[in-house]
């Protein structure tokens, strides 16, 4: 839920509740509400209004205030509500952290990599996507963003399969879906084999994030970690 205008109607079913109307028919005057919502009486009769329209709420008007009682899609929006609020609380690690870093020019690792078709079979099959054939190079310059990117280590990851290729052998890359400028959804991938330390965000994508998101060395970019369940 994105719209600012769901989160108002969400908070007056909460004072509603707060104030027993989702187990009964409450007697509540918009003067009271606007109080609760910390709002005008104008605006508290309006936001009665729209949850009535949208089916959330029965209402009978009387003289001396508003009979209130919550409908059974208001209940089941408040039953959705605490599920998220329960889930976000008693998960293991939260839904999603967020890491900022510099755009810079890699050593072109990744495209020789990422392009072995041993690991190009398993990003489509795991990741949903084939990736472009090069990665997104972030730089992590805070000690904040450092110790985040450190503690994602210990989170669930999506792992890619190393294999052996004559003598030479591919380690095991962990993935974790992003999402890069919060457009783009990507992949965070961290090789067994890297030249690079953790302060280094590598990013690989259905697209060219340099072209998509119009990037150059020096920009700087939001990346949001999902973690998996």
């Amino acid at each position: 839920m994105t719209d600012p205008q769901e989160w108002r109607h969400i908070f007056t079913l909460l004072k509603l509740a707060e104030m027993g109307a989702h187990k009964r028919t409450a007697k509540i005057s918009t003067e009271y509400l606007a109080q609760k919502l910390g709002a005008s009486q104008q605006t508290a009769s309006r936001y009665l209004i729209e949850l009535e329209r949208k089916g959330w709420i029965k209402r009978t008007i009387t003289h001396d205030g508003c009979l209130i009682k919550i409908d059974a899609v208001g209940v089941a929006e408040l039953q959705k509500l605490h599920a998220n609020l329960r889930l976000l609380m008693e998960a293991a690690y939260p839904p999603s952290i967020t890491l900022e870093g510099t755009v810079f020019t890699g050593l072109g690792e990744g495209a020789y990599y990422i392009t072995k078709e041993h690991y190009r079979k398993q990003f489509v099959e795991k990741l949903g996507f084939e990736p472009y054939p090069g990665t997104l190079n972030l730089k992590l310059t805070s000690d904040y963003d450092i110790k985040t990117r450190t503690e994602l280590e210990a989170y669930p990851a999506i792992e890619v399969e190393g294999f052996k290729n004559g003598e030479r052998t591919f380690g095991t890359v962990k993935c974790y879906p992003v999402l890069v400028g919060n457009k783009v959804k990507a992949a965070l991938i961290t090789a067994m084999r890297t030249h690079y330390d953790v302060s280094v965000l590598e990013i690989i994508a259905p697209i060219c994030l340099r072209k998509h998101l119009n990037l150059k060395d020096g920009n700087k970019v939001k990346v949001e970690v999902l973690t998996l369940p």
